[in-house]
């Protein structure tokens, strides 16, 4: 059975057989996410987990240069106080919480950049299958100068162990295919954007057939056995990221294209 496609300008939703696809579609911004795409993402997921019909859910991005490349840096410009930093971080937390949470297997099918938000999405998935050109990480120490919320870290931390997490973020590199699926950040590797779509369809389909109580009860005791920080456990963290001049700086560093000249303060 298929369900009517939703379609909006920058996020695509559909439904067929059992099978949830969103689709990020900002190619011309190599899927970088506004704030509308975070709570939309989050609102399908609410609706997943009413809808017993449906059996499994893919992410992907449109095109074969990113899958999403974080939050797009312009609306940071509204960023004033705070409050607005600790409204943001919450608001993220929530969002890619409730992706964490949705109850059906989550399958990333990720082509190219997968930076940033886009990797702190990622890392919420069950399942990520990427292609020869996949490049993951957090490039933050060289691009904005902000930092990862608690729940991203903890996240990646479980992925990867602390000292990995702490050699991507400190390096600010982007970890090729190979080594992604070395270390976990990546399940299996397809050699191209077409084959990995079919990847993806025949993994949702594969998990779609299995017992859905016995994914869920596994899905959410991986998820109690892992720790996650608070947000309130890091809100002195993050506000001394985002309240800082080297932030100002690197976003306008970032959106001038030019390199930025961090202070430390």
């Amino acid at each position: 059975m298929n369900a009517p496609t939703t379609t909006s300008e920058d996020l695509l939703y559909s439904v067929t057989d059992g099978i949830a696809r969103i689709t990020f579609n900002r190619p011309q911004a190599r899927n970088a996410m506004t704030f509308a795409m975070y709570d939309r993402m989050a609102e399908i997921c609410q609706e997943i987990n009413a809808d017993r019909s449906i059996k499994a859910l893919i992410l992907t991005g449109a095109g074969d240069k990113a899958f999403a490349s974080g939050t797009d840096i312009s609306q940071f410009r509204a960023f004033k106080t705070a409050q607005d930093a600790l409204d943001y971080e919450a608001r993220i937390d929530r969002v890619l919480g409730t992706l964490e949470q949705c109850r059906v297997p989550v399958i990333a099918a990720i082509a190219g950049a997968c930076t940033g938000g886009g990797a702190g999405i990622a890392a919420c998935c069950d399942i990520r299958i990427g292609t020869e050109t996949t490049r993951m990480g957090f490039p933050i120490a060289r691009t904005l100068g902000n930092c990862l919320s608690m729940s991203n870290i903890s996240r990646v931390v479980a992925l990867v162990g602390p000292a990995r997490t702490k050699d991507m973020i400190f390096k600010a590199r982007l970890v090729e295919a190979p080594e992604a699926l070395a270390l976990g950040l990546l399940n299996e590797i397809v050699p191209d954007v077409e084959t990995l779509q079919r990847r993806a369809d025949e993994t949702a389909k594969l998990v779609a057939s299995h017992a859905p109580l016995t994914l869920e009860a596994t899905k959410e005791a991986v998820r109690r056995i892992r720790r996650t920080l608070s947000r309130e456990e890091g809100e002195d963290l993050i506000l001394k990221a985002y309240m800082s001049e080297d932030f100002r700086e690197g976003m306008d560093a970032f959106l001038n294209k030019r390199a930025p000249v961090w202070k430390g303060k």
